[in-house]
């Protein structure tokens, strides 16, 4: 019997059932089978193109999606069903995924699991994999399997059928609650009538939206549907208060919103506004709150069935924000004209050759390479002023006395327009001009594992509509590009394609990891808290473009357990976060897990862990200078590699060792595979690769260079690998 079941149903609508079955087939399917319930001659040809291993059930044309269902559910013999449009997309591996996570919970839940949930993305016509919102609902979760009065807020989680698997036993015994035209009722019921939920906090779906004018329009009784849908779905939460609750206020926005949005004809509308201010008086929760705001003062208008007074307020309102967006226009054309005049007046001085702006990370703060450069530039040519841009939330982090400029300010336009040397890792604005005789620096701030730049073109998931023109604009006022590798410097050069030189000389920042001593090391564990002897363990995944936030992709209280009382986890979040990490908020535990998403410097951290726990971040090709171990935990290798796009197989070429699963993970450490010799050889082999320039001389080598003026052969020499000499282990430094 398989453990899992995905059914394929409805028309091949657009075509797009051939793409479905086409991903299906591109990768294997352990443990699964796939039925196409195909509805229409169409389908069933496209159906029956595929693996012989595919079970068609040919359906005639006009099928519902409710008799479709049910007609793949009849065929199916595994334990969980998953029941896919054919309008739909899946992420490569999203069956393994969904296999694996329940056969985990058929063996370890206390009680009956009876629906999986599981992250999506969003295609539609215009866009390609937008993530969805509801990956913080999952995280609060966990991995848990619990009764929905634990978890109601799962109910905010967007009402798709296939965005959760069923126990097939759950879906035989309530088919006829659960298997309707209205799919949101259908979703929502399955998570009222289950036992108990569980969650995967992955993305195992591609929710694909047609346009609307390419489908038959919708009636007024679609519109009155929705009402009908909450008014059967209240009952079934009798005697929950959460889920009552929770389910109330979705109702209640979407009322509200389907009222305020749409363009009813006024009888239409007047009955709509009548039956849902008598849903919303009759199912009102005891002692329940209406909202503060303006949202307040319309739930209060829909329980008092006040259609002329709602007209009026939603009049009223539409006016004064037209007013405020008229005014707020005025005010930024009249800001961007004075900004404009003041940068051009800048641009008429001439510039100053002993003045250097840098920038990292959209202006965060001193970091990364330009970091280091900037600290080297002291050491080397004090006479060259730095300036650092930085943001105005970020300005008070700074080390005191550094000289710095907030963007759009007046000193700001003046720095940029006459600074000799512009260092950046990412790119400076659009607006900034390129001046004869400037000196513009990349330094970029990793080893492309994903694709970068025009690469990222044939992956729109990754480009959220990055402008390729203006990036090219960009590019092109680089002079130089800093390399840390071969690698590298080929990448870049197809991502990147300009005139610009390359600097193959290693990234500035990892010069500390050649630099350090045991001094250093040592206290770098003391500001962390990591008592003597014990193994810190730093996990830094990396930003993943099909989800919404940072949430822990393992379960970190149950991973701190397994590895013991001697071992420490520091979990540091992608910057892209903002460092807040809210998932990781009490996961400290007598000083074994220790939240680092806000600690600054990250190569700190480095020379503080015993271990690196990576997934695609560039931070792994940083830390294998030190020569420690490396794990990869590649959970969901083939979505990241399909939706954001790489430049190498991780899988094949990688630095130690590599987990797919948390037991896996916990096992690699448990039993010292994670420094065993086939680590150390696999470490060997990325280090020549990847850290092919680095030897803690970088940053000396592009001053000298770039703000020195000094030919490539006076130069210090990139050290082969073999003669370097990384910065003492924790073990060594506390010997």
């Amino acid at each position: 019997m398989p453990q899992l079941s995905v059914i394929v149903y409805g028309p091949n609508a657009q075509g797009h059932l051939t793409e479905l079955l086409g991903s299906l087939e591109a990768h294997s399917l352990p443990d699964a089978e796939v039925i196409v319930a195909a509805v229409g001659d169409w389908a069933r040809e496209t159906a029956e193109g595929h693996a012989p291993e595919t079970i068609v059930v040919p359906l005639p044309d006009g099928t519902g999606d409710p008799e479709a269902r049910a007609a793949g559910a009849a065929r199916a013999r595994g334990r969980w069903l998953h029941f896919v449009h054919a309008k739909d997309g899946l992420p490569a591996g999203a069956p393994r995924l969904i296999a694996e996570r329940t056969a985990e919970l058929d063996t370890g839940s206390p009680g009956p699991v009876d629906v999986l949930l599981f992250d999506h993305v969003t295609t539609t016509w215009q866009t390609a994999a937008r993530p969805s919102r509801d990956g913080r609902h999952l995280a609060a979760v966990g991995r848990a399997a619990l009764p929905l009065h634990e978890a109601a807020d799962l109910l905010r989680l967007t009402p798709l059928l296939g965005n959760r698997a069923l126990r097939a036993d759950f879906w035989r015994a309530h088919e006829a609650q659960l298997n309707t035209d209205d799919e949101p009722r259908a979703a929502h019921a399955a998570l009222l009538h289950a036992e108990r939920v569980a969650c995967l906090n992955q993305t195992a779906y591609d929710h694909r939206v047609l346009r609307p004018e390419s489908l038959p329009p919708r009636t007024p009784e679609d519109r009155l549907a929705l009402i009908d849908r909450y008014e059967s779905l209240l009952p079934l939460t009798r005697d929950r208060r959460a889920p009552r609750t929770v389910l109330y206020g979705l109702m209640v926005r979407d009322l509200v919103r389907t009222f305020a949005r749409e363009d009813l004809p006024d009888p239409v509308a007047r009955e709509f506004f009548r039956r849902a201010s008598l849903a919303a008086v009759r199912w009102r929760p005891e002692g329940h709150r209406r909202p503060a705001g303006l949202e307040g003062v319309r739930h209060t208008l829909l329980e008092e069935g006040a259609y002329t007074k709602y007209r009026a307020f939603q009049t009223a309102n539409r006016t004064r924000r037209a007013a405020r967006k008229a005014v707020r226009t005025r005010k930024r054309h009249l800001g961007a004209k004075v900004r404009d005049h003041q940068y051009q007046r800048a641009l008429s001085r001439p510039l100053d050759p002993n003045l250097a702006v840098f920038a990292a990370y959209w202006d965060r703060g001193v970091a990364c390479n330009p970091a280091a450069i900037a600290a080297k530039l002291a050491e080397l040519a004090p006479h060259i002023r730095r300036v650092w841009v930085v943001n105005k939330e970020n300005a008070a982090l700074l080390p005191p006395g550094t000289d710095h400029v907030v963007p759009g300010t007046r000193r700001y336009w003046e720095t940029l327009a006459t600074a000799t040397y512009l260092t950046n890792n990412v790119n400076f604005p659009n607006a900034v001009v390129k001046r004869p005789g400037s000196i513009h620096l990349q330094t970029h701030h990793g080893t492309p594992l994903k694709r970068m730049g025009m690469d990222q073109m044939d992956h729109p998931a990754a480009a959220k509509g990055l402008d390729f023109a203006a990036l090219l604009a960009r590019i092109d006022k680089w002079d130089y590009s800093v390399s840390a590798n071969g690698h590298s410097t080929r990448m870049w050069e197809r991502a990147y394609p300009s005139r610009y030189t390359s600097l193959d000389y290693g990234y500035p920042r990892n010069d500390v990891f050649y630099t350090a001593t045991a001094a250093d090391v040592r206290a770098a564990r003391e500001r962390l808290g990591i008592a003597p002897g014990r193994t810190a363990v730093l996990y830094a995944p990396t930003h993943r473009d099909y989800e919404a936030g940072f949430t822990p992709r393992l379960d970190l209280a149950a991973l701190a357990d397994r590895l013991g009382e001697n071992t420490v986890l520091l979990v540091r979040a992608h910057y892209f976060y903002g460092g807040a990490a809210s998932p990781l908020t009490g996961l400290r535990r007598s000083g074994r897990i220790i939240d680092v998403s806000s600690y600054d410097p990250v190569e700190e951290l480095c020379l503080a862990a015993d271990a690196l726990v990576t997934d695609y971040s560039s931070i792994m090709f940083d830390y294998a200078n030190l020569d420690r171990p490396i794990v990869v935990y590649a959970d969901d290798w083939e979505t990241y590699r399909t939706t954001r796009g790489v430049y190498f197989d991780l899988m094949a070429e990688h630095p130690g060792r590599v987990a797919r699963t948390q037991e896996e993970l916990a096992e690699i450490f448990v039993s010292g595979a994670w420094r065993d010799d086939s680590a150390a050889k696999a470490r060997a082999a990325f280090r020549r690769r990847f850290c092919e320039y680095d030897d803690g001389r970088a940053a000396e080598r592009v001053v000298r260079r770039v703000f020195l003026g000094e030919p490539e052969e006076a130069l210090p020499p990139v050290l082969p690998i073999e003669d370097r000499t990384p910065a003492p282990t924790p073990e060594e430094a506390t010997a």
